[in-house]
């Protein structure tokens, strides 16, 4: 059976963060039941076409904004693959051992937390609103409530963080009783429209977050991490099988307000706010707010770029000339990988991709 994913959209947060350009709200709690109640509607539409999902992942926003039973009524909506892996996204501020013992009682195996720094300054410039301990906080009970696989998101580049903060951050995560076993890096990027990018003073130094990026990825590889993705780094056995769904053009549904889903070159997408969804649903019209088809060359053209940014790789002959690059790649036995210099770098190695001669990407 192939790999099929769920991907539900909970676009409710508590706060908004400065960086955040993602399709959330603060102000529209009122919502959550009429919300709930048409995603479980969707899904119900879906049901006679959809195979037995092999991953499900609860992302957002904020998924912990929802009632831990609410969001568990949306899971038992859903058909399982036996084995599948299921990932709700997580505040570190919501992660109390009752709502995690819920969310395990109910299914859920994987969780996600956005822990983004330990370091006050940062999470202060950053906009986020826990405090530096909940790293401890959020292992304990994790462990207590009987996950073995989860991880945290750490974010780089803010102007109040330095190397040495990463340094801190990192030990402080890699020291605790029980280290997370996935953890992913995300570069700062001051989108436009949210108050970090429209404020310059406050802008990402390049090389200082290219110093950082170098300073995770050796520690967390010295630690027994293995690099994933250009953002992940997970122990073995514990990679996002979701993630890699992703990765690997697999086809997915996606439900709720914003939801991207994908079959087979098909693309379409779900309109942006909860209170359109939640009117287009109760209507009993499809949610679609836009849909794409890709030729044959499109998608082995993405195809190889996806698999570039991962340990996968691609064929050396996806390449005219490996020349102008080389600095930033590593060649092995025929296929390509990012070198550790490259992978911030790697749209420069992805413009020169031909994706026709890509060939079959599997090894």
């Amino acid at each position: 059976m192939s790999d099929f994913g769920v991907y539900v959209h909970v676009p409710f947060c508590a706060h908004r963060c400065d960086y955040c350009a993602f399709a959330t709200y603060a102000d529209r709690d009122e919502l959550m039941d009429a919300y709930v109640d048409a995603v479980r509607t969707e899904l119900s539409w879906q049901s006679d076409a959809m195979p037995p999902a092999t991953s499900v992942f609860f992302g957002g926003g904020t998924p912990s904004r929802l009632a831990p039973e609410q969001l568990i009524s949306i899971l038992d909506a859903i058909p399982l693959a036996d084995g599948a892996e299921v990932t709700v996204e997580c505040n570190p501020e919501d992660a109390s051992l009752e709502r995690l013992l819920a969310y395990r009682q109910g299914g859920v195996n994987r969780m996600s937390f956005g822990i983004q720094s330990t370091r006050p300054a940062v999470l202060a410039d950053l906009g986020r609103r826990h405090g530096v301990m909940a790293h401890r906080e959020v292992a304990a009970a994790v462990t207590e409530a009987g996950f073995t696989t989860w991880n945290m998101d750490l974010i780089i580049g803010s102007r109040a963080e330095t190397l040495q903060d990463v340094a801190a951050t990192l030990d402080d995560l890699l020291g605790l009783g029980t280290p997370p076993p996935h953890l992913s890096c995300y570069a700062l990027t001051p989108e436009p429209a949210t108050p970090l990018g429209r404020d310059p003073a406050r802008h990402p130094d390049e090389d200082a977050t290219a110093d950082a990026y170098d300073l995770v990825g050796a520690t967390l590889e010295a630690a027994g991490y293995r690099w994933e993705e250009i953002s992940n780094w997970a122990r073995p056995g514990h990679e996002c099988r979701h993630n890699h769904l992703y990765w690997d053009q697999g086809d997915y549904l996606g439900v709720g307000s914003a939801a991207h889903s994908h079959r087979a070159g098909h693309r379409w997408w779900n309109v942006r706010t909860p209170d359109r969804y939640i009117a287009r649903i109760r209507e009993g019209r499809r949610a679609m707010g836009g849909e794409e088809f890709l030729d044959e060359s499109t998608r082995r053209f993405e195809g190889a770029s996806l698999a570039l940014r991962t340990t996968r790789g691609v064929p050396v002959e996806a390449f005219e000339s490996l020349e102008e690059i080389a600095h930033l790649v590593r060649v092995r036995d025929g296929w390509v990988t990012l070198a550790p210099a490259g992978r911030l770098l790697a749209n420069q190695v992805i413009v020169r991709l031909n994706g026709s001669r890509a060939g079959n990407l599997d090894q």
